[in-house]
C-alpha cells in the first residue's frame, strides 16, 4: 500500500505528464481526416427508440431477451491524439420475444468524461479512474446487465431499456480494476478475469466472482512495463494470463496519444498458468514465440494434462501507427501449452486472417467442437471497410464453413445463441449486426449455427447505420 507521501508525489507526477501530453495533443491536426471517425466509423448524434422495425425471415420464436452490442462513439469527435478503443460507450440492443422484433434502442453510457464535453448527465456510483468511459463489453452478471471496459474503469449498470443506472464495484467488494471479457465458468456458475490498470505497470490481477456477482477472490501478479491483456482463458484448474508484447508506453502518453500502448520488442511474451486457488508465487509460467492476442476461442486441459487453447493471433500489434488497431494477423491458431516443460508449441489451425472467435459458451473451458470467427479484410485494412466472411471451424474434422454476407455488407462480431439449454453442442443460431455500406443500413442477422453457408434464417432491418463496434451478446430473459 502507497504510503501518503508516495501518493501525493505520483498525484503531482502524473499531473505534470498530462499537462505535457494535453499540450502536445492540441499542437496536432484538428482538420485531419481520422480513419475511425470517418466513413463507416462516423459516429451517431441521436438516441433512438424504433418500435416499429421490418422484419425478412423468421425470427426464432426460442428467442426472449436482448441482442447488445457496445462500442465507441464519440459524443465530439476530435481526431487529435484518438484512438478506436477510446471513444464515448454507445449500446445498440433490439428487444426480442414471441418471434418478434420488440424494440431497437441506442444509449450512451452516461460517464463524467461524456458530460465534461457537452453529453447527458453522468450517472452515479464508485469511480476508479476519472477517464471512466466504458465502452468494450456487455454481459450478465449476478442478473445485471453490465457494460465493461479494461484497463481501471468501473463496470456499469444497465436497465432493461438499456439506460445507464449506474457505476458499480459489485457492492463494495471489487478493489482491483476490472475487465472487459470475464468468462463464465458453466461447470462452477462463476466468473473469471485478468485485469489491468493503466497507471500501475507492474502488476495485473486475477478477480474471480461468484454467480451473483461479488468479488470472492482476488490475487496480484507481478509482471513488467505494463502489459494490456485483453483476454483471459480458463480451464478445469487453470486461469491463463496472456502477458504479451503490447505495454504501456510513456513516450506515446507524452506525444499526446489516448492510447499509450505500443508493440515492445523487449517485452519476453509467455502465458502464465494461475491455479484458481493459487497465489502469484505459483504462476507456471511458459514463454512463446512474440505475438499478440485479443481474444481466445476457448481453452481447457486434455488427457495428459497439457492446456490447449485456440484464439486468432498476430504477429505484431500497434506496430504501425497509432489511429487504431494495425498488426499483421496470422490466423487461427492452437497452442499447447506443458506445465511441466513450461513450453508453449503453436500449430495453425487456419491460415486466413480472422477475429472475433466464439464458441457455444456451454462448453466454455472444457473440451469443444466448433468455433466461429469473423474473417478480417485482405490488405489488412484498419478501419474494417472491405469483405468478412464468417467462418465456422469444425476442430474435429477440420472443415471450414464460410458464410458470405455479399458485396457492401460488413459484419461485426457473431455470438453463437443455443436452440435450447440442453441442445447439443453447436445446434443454435449465430447472431450479428451487418453493415450495408451502399444503403447506410444495418441490419441483425440470424444464421443457422449449424449451415451457415445457407440463407439467412430471419434479418431485422435498423434504418440507420450502426456504428462498427466491439462485442455483441444475447442477454436473455431471467427468471
Amino acid at each position: 500500500m502507497a504510503s501518503a507521501v508516495e501518493s501525493v508525489i505520483r498525484s503531482v507526477v502524473t499531473k505534470g505528464i498530462q499537462g505535457v501530453a494535453a499540450f502536445n495533443r492540441v499542437r496536432m491536426d484538428k482538420a485531419a481526416d481520422h480513419p475511425f471517425l470517418t466513413g463507416i466509423h462516423t459516429p451517431m448524434h441521436e438516441e433512438l427508440t424504433l418500435t416499429d422495425l421490418k422484419v425478412t425471415g423468421e425470427i426464432p420464436v426460442q428467442l426472449a431477451g436482448r441482442y447488445v452490442r457496445i462500442g465507441p462513439n464519440p459524443y465530439r469527435p476530435d481526431p487529435r491524439g484518438h484512438h478506436w478503443f477510446i471513444g464515448d460507450g454507445m449500446v445498440h440492443g433490439i428487444r426480442l420475444t414471441g418471434g418478434k422484433a420488440e424494440w431497437y434502442r441506442n444509449r450512451y453510457i452516461r460517464s463524467q468524461v461524456l458530460e465534461a464535453v457537452g453529453g447527458p448527465k453522468a450517472a452515479p456510483g464508485p469511480r476508479r479512474t476519472q477517464r471512466d468511459g466504458v465502452n468494450t463489453n456487455v454481459v450478465q452478471i449476478g442478473g445485471k446487465i453490465t457494460a465493461i471496459v479494461e484497463a481501471g474503469s468501473s463496470p456499469v449498470v444497465l436497465d432493461d431499456n438499456l439506460e445507464t443506472v449506474a457505476y458499480t464495484d459489485f457492492g463494495g467488494t471489487l478493489t482491483a480494476p476490472f475487465t472487459a471479457h470475464p468468462h463464465f465458468d458453466p461447470l462452477t456458475n462463476d466468473f473469471h478475469a485478468i485485469t489491468y490498470d493503466g497507471t500501475t505497470p507492474d502488476k495485473v490481477w486475477y478477480v474471480r466472482l461468484s454467480s451473483e456477482g461479488q468479488v470472492v477472490r482476488q490475487v496480484e501478479v507481478p509482471v513488467a512495463h505494463g502489459p494490456s491483456i485483453h483476454e483471459c482463458a480458463i480451464t478445469k484448474n487453470y486461469v491463463l494470463i496472456f502477458d504479451l508484447p503490447v505495454t504501456f508506453s510513456m513516450a506515446s502518453l507524452i506525444g499526446g496519444q489516448g492510447f499509450p500502448y505500443r508493440w515492445n520488442p523487449d517485452h519476453q511474451a509467455r502465458v502464465g498458468l494461475l491455479p484458481r486457488d493459487g497465489g502469484a508465487e505459483d504462476v507456471i509460467w511458459c514463454d512463446v514465440d512474440p505475438c499478440y492476442v485479443f481474444h481466445i476461442a476457448n481453452s481447457y486441459e486434455d488427457a495428459d494434462g497439457k492446456v490447449i487453447c485456440d484464439s486468432a493471433v498476430y504477429e505484431t500489434m500497434f506496430s504501425e501507427g497509432p489511429e487504431g488497431p494495425n498488426g499483421k494477423p496470422v490466423g487461427f491458431e492452437r497452442w499447447t501449452i506443458d506445465p511441466a516443460a513450461r513450453t508453449v508449441t503453436r500449430k495453425t489451425i487456419d491460415a486466413t486472417a480472422q477475429e472475433f472467435p466464439r464458441p457455444d459458451e456451454r462448453f466454455f473451458g472444457q473440451d469443444y467442437r466448433y468455433a466461429w470467427t469473423i474473417g478480417l479484410p485482405e490488405g489488412g485494412d484498419a478501419a474494417f471497410l472491405n469483405a468478412q466472411p464468417l467462418y465456422r471451424h469444425d476442430l474435429k474434422t477440420g472443415q471450414r464453413q464460410v458464410h458470405d454476407f455479399g458485396p457492401d455488407r460488413v459484419p461485426g462480431e457473431f455470438v453463437f445463441v443455443p436452440r435450447a439449454d440442453d441442445a447439443p453442442e453447436g445446434e443454435g443460431w449465430m447472431i450479428g449486426y451487418v453493415i450495408d455500406t451502399a444503403n447506410e443500413t444495418t441490419d441483425l442477422v440470424f444464421l443457422d449455427a449449424a449451415d451457415i453457408a445457407k440463407p439467412p434464417v430471419a434479418c431485422v432491418h435498423i434504418p440507420h447505420r450502426v456504428p462498427p463496434g466491439f462485442h455483441g451478446n444475447w442477454l436473455p430473459d431471467l427468471g
